[in-house]
């Protein structure tokens, strides 16, 4: 996999910093079953799940299923949303496995010490928005409360929702005959509403299923992500 490969040669870019947040710091992984340097990123994305002050993000594309694999929880919306960070830091590229690291850095998700410190470095700083989420039935309500240096808005509200474990049993492309099981994969990623930053605000959304969800608020662009909360 030659492009693939090129990829992963290039240094990781930094996206300019813009906000630091305390609070779980969110981990997005750009990830594919037809990508054979993706399976060590898949392992780190298996120990930030299980930190609280972290929330992971598996979110599996589909430029890689030509190779002969398709990944079956590859989502195209997945594949624009990194595109949309790509644009947003000045490349004209995107790769797998890619991490972005609270809307804001992007670092080849393979190198753990550098996630970590970049995970060690937003956990330091201030909220610059506080967000919380509660669930009653099939309604999520959202809390928004501004907090202290944050950047020009709007802002996107966004709920996620998400599989804990997933298993896959590749039958043919680079990684054939490999059984892997992933975390938190992301199933859906709806934008359920605005906010200008300034006041607090409320927002009431429905969410049928069972399936565990977070909510982020994010500077548009997409931009850094302010604030990040489990849905309780």
């Amino acid at each position: 996999m030659k492009a693939l490969t090129l990829c992963l040669a290039l240094a990781a870019s930094a996206l300019p910093i813009a906000a630091r947040a305390e609070g779980p710091v969110v981990v997005e992984l750009y990830t594919s079953q037809g990508c054979s340097s993706c399976p060590p990123a898949d392992a780190i994305m298996h120990r930030l799940a299980r930190r609280d002050d972290v929330i992971g993000l598996a979110l599996h594309v589909d430029y890689w299923d030509y190779i002969g694999w398709a990944d079956e929880y590859a989502d195209p919306a997945h594949t624009l949303r990194q595109q949309a960070y790509a644009r947003a830091g000045g490349r004209s590229m995107i790769y797998t496995p890619q991490m972005i690291i609270h809307g804001v850095e992007d670092v080849v998700g393979a190198r753990e010490e550098e996630v970590l410190a970049l995970i060690a470095a937003h956990k330091a700083g201030p909220a610059p928005a506080g967000v919380s989420a509660t669930r009653a039935g099939d309604e999520i309500t959202i809390g928004l409360t501004p907090g202290a240096r944050a950047p020009d808005g709007p802002y996107a509200v966004q709920l996620v929702r998400y599989s804990p474990l997933r298993h896959a049993s590749i039958r043919r492309g680079e990684l054939a005959g490999r059984d892997l099981d992933y975390a938190n994969v992301v199933d859906s990623w709806q934008v359920v509403g605005q906010w200008d930053g300034q006041s607090e605000q409320s927002l009431t959304v429905t969410a049928p299923d069972d399936l565990p969800a977070v909510v982020l608020v994010q500077q548009a662009g997409p931009g850094p992500i302010l604030a990040a909360a489990r849905v309780e």
